[in-house]
């Protein structure tokens, strides 16, 4: 009898073990969300679906005038990124963007790939709007860009395609959206070192630092408790703007202290580069935010302290 008790009490302990291992190991690899980016191939096969539509994302259409992917249509930057309180780069009003989205031909039952000519970074930002906006489900990079595109000698026209507009449902999802006063509370818990949330800065070393203040930045630095991890990292190169591999980048994340069971808030100087750090951060299957007022926001604040430090490279304070 004392022999059967104590098996069974080895083989529940085993359990209990196994289902400690187990939790752990689901908290350590959040799933990644394969869906938001798509190969060259697949969008090679998909350009005539006419549920499939494409997004040259642009400052001005120079470069989209001079040869963009067939079928894609023309989203400027200004229409889903706007000046307010002299800060750049926020989001309009949600009326606002649903006619962006309307005229460019993105409805309810659309699915949108985005690229640009700036290696993902304003694509990247369009992605950030859309899942604002509650269409991030049905929208996705172009991985590699035109860039790949163009490198893997497939075709490109200035032909401009007819554009019929849709009709596009906004769903906010505000949790996306930080704001100020969350990103304070942030700060000062991420300082005392018992934070919830990462704070990422996904700005060039030498502006996290303080050594180089960026435009317009009236004090230089970082928000306290924040880490750095420059959006560029993320990529092979500019060269080659594709997505590092997945291990890669869990492994520079995690570096930067964006640890199992933790939130990922995004910020840079005025939320473009930070788009890009939400989008990787999401497509690891991180828990993902952004402040869209940034560092140009909080420097400019009268009641914000601003850290400076050595410059140390990624995933350093």
């Amino acid at each position: 009898m004392k022999m059967r008790i104590g098996v069974a009490v080895l083989l529940a302990t085993a359990l209990v073990s196994l289902n400690a291992f187990a939790q752990r190991r689901s908290v350590s690899i959040p799933p990644l969300r394969s869906k938001m980016i798509v190969t060259t191939d697949w969008l090679a096969d998909h350009l005539r679906n006419p549920k499939v539509v494409v997004l040259h994302v642009g400052r001005n259409r120079a470069d989209y005038d001079a040869g963009h992917i067939p079928g894609a249509r023309f989203l400027s930057l200004s229409d889903i990124a706007i000046v307010r309180d002299g800060i750049p780069n926020e989001l309009p009003p949600v009326a606002d963007l649903r006619k962006a989205f309307e005229r460019v031909g993105v409805g309810d039952d659309t699915r949108a790939i985005l690229y640009d000519e700036q290696d993902g970074l304003l694509a990247a930002r369009a992605y950030f709007t859309l899942d604002y906006l509650g269409h991030g489900d049905r929208a996705a990079l172009l991985d590699g860009g035109i860039e790949k595109w163009r490198s893997e000698e497939r075709p490109v026209t200035n032909d401009f395609p007819k554009v019929e507009p849709a009709s596009f449902t906004p769903k906010v999802n505000p949790k996306v959206l930080v704001k100020l006063p969350e990103v304070r509370r942030i700060s000062a818990a991420a300082s005392a070192g018992n934070s919830s949330t990462v704070l990422i800065d996904a700005r060039p070393a030498e502006e996290f630092s303080g050594e180089k203040p960026g435009d317009a930045v009236t004090r230089a630095g970082h928000i306290p408790g924040a880490r750095n991890l420059f959006w560029m990292e993320n990529l092979e190169s500019s060269d080659k703007p594709e997505l590092k591999p997945p291990p890669e980048l869990r492994k520079m994340w995690k570096a930067a202290g964006a640890v199992p069971g933790k939130r990922v808030v995004t910020y840079c100087r005025t939320g473009v580069q930070a788009s890009h750090a939400y989008f990787t951060a999401k497509f690891l299957g991180y828990d993902a935010a952004m402040y869209d007022g940034s560092f140009l926001e909080w420097s400019n604040a009268s009641d914000t302290k601003v850290k400076r430090s050595e410059p140390k490279g990624t995933g350093n304070e």
